[in-house]
């Protein structure tokens, strides 16, 4: 086996690439870009092209022991294929990724969906180790999941089960960034209480979280976390409704498919512990009584690595 493999992450603020070694699961180097304003098919690849170059410059391993190149993406994807179907967050459809590095590297190349990533990863290495029934829910830019069942992600027909952020909380609500109305991405995302709090904000609502903005500058999870510190009414409001419907979703997956454990992850669930209590108390309190006296709920143990790492593993699983 060869002893290395390079994982990326490609999600709606950041495309993180780190070369993974295969029998630990180790980091050994790491390469981050930004992708939140330069989006796009042609701007993903140029940006990942140049991030994966970097990390080879950096890291310098002998390209012959490197076993593959696995990428986590956000929204729909092509497994057997390797294509990026449709990313709305991204901006990018319809994206031939494998062939494209797979051209340009001559390693072979798989994807697979961010979340799928992030729940091999772990599974391996991290909170879901020694358990085979487990749902990871990442929450960031959007609302992504996975389904272990038996040791093995569950794929659905088309490859696309998983989807919690765009089952319907709201009929008639919020558009959503895939077309949809009401979908839970559009409420309980960060990208969601971004909205909510700029909308109360220019509607006159007085924030602390004012102190941490610049002009352009997007509200991050870390700027949210701090104005919780400081008991701002404002966010307080916004991130407590947007767990308000996290956990409805979390309650129908608990009774929908009665997993034995759900890992929460992403980078509001890690920067917001405020959050992630309130969403795993009010998803106990809201499911049926026999699932709920026996669910377990963990934070993601690799934090931001998590994707990559499972990334690396791609070329393991069984499709």
């Amino acid at each position: 086996m060869k002893k290395y493999s390079i994982g990326i992450d490609l999600g709606g603020t950041k495309i993180l690439i780190a070369l993974i070694n295969r029998e630990t699961g180790e980091v050994l180097h790491h390469v981050k870009k930004k992708t939140r304003k330069d989006k796009g098919s042609e701007n993903i690849i140029k940006k990942m092209t140049r991030g994966i170059e970097e990390l080879l410059e950096q890291s310098c391993p002998n390209l012959n022991e490197i076993s593959s190149i696995g990428i986590g993406s956000a929204g729909q994807i092509d497994r057997q294929n390797g294509i990026i179907l449709g990313a709305p967050n991204l901006d990018c459809y319809d994206l031939d990724i494998k062939r494209i590095l797979t051209d340009k590297f001559n390693i072979p190349v798989y994807a697979g969906n961010d979340v799928e990533i992030a729940a091999i990863g772990e599974q391996k290495f991290g909170a879901g180790k020694g358990c085979d029934d487990f749902v990871c829910v990442f929450v960031g830019t959007g609302i992504g999941s996975s389904i272990v069942k038996n040791g093995k992600i569950i794929y659905g027909s088309t490859g696309t089960a998983g989807e919690i952020g765009h089952i319907i909380v709201d009929l008639n609500g919020r558009q959503c960034g895939c077309g949809a109305h009401g979908c839970l991405e559009a409420y309980a995302s960060r990208s969601a209480i971004e909205k909510s709090i700029e909308g109360a904000l220019k509607k006159g609502r007085k924030s602390c979280i004012l102190d941490y903005l610049e002009p352009g500058r997007p509200i991050t999870s870390s700027m949210i976390q701090k104005s919780i510190e400081r008991e701002d009414e404002l966010v307080l409001q916004c991130v407590t409704e947007a767990s308000e419907y996290l956990s409805g979703g979390i309650a129908s997956i608990i009774n929908f498919i009665n997993p034995e454990l759900i890992i929460l992850g992403g980078g509001l669930i890690e920067a917001v512990d405020y959050f992630y209590q309130k969403t795993i108390k009010k998803a106990r309190a809201k499911s049926l009584p026999v699932p709920a006296s026996k669910i377990q709920f963990k934070k993601a143990m690799l934090g931001d690595f998590s994707g990559v790492i499972g990334a690396a593993f791609l070329e393991d699983r069984d499709l």
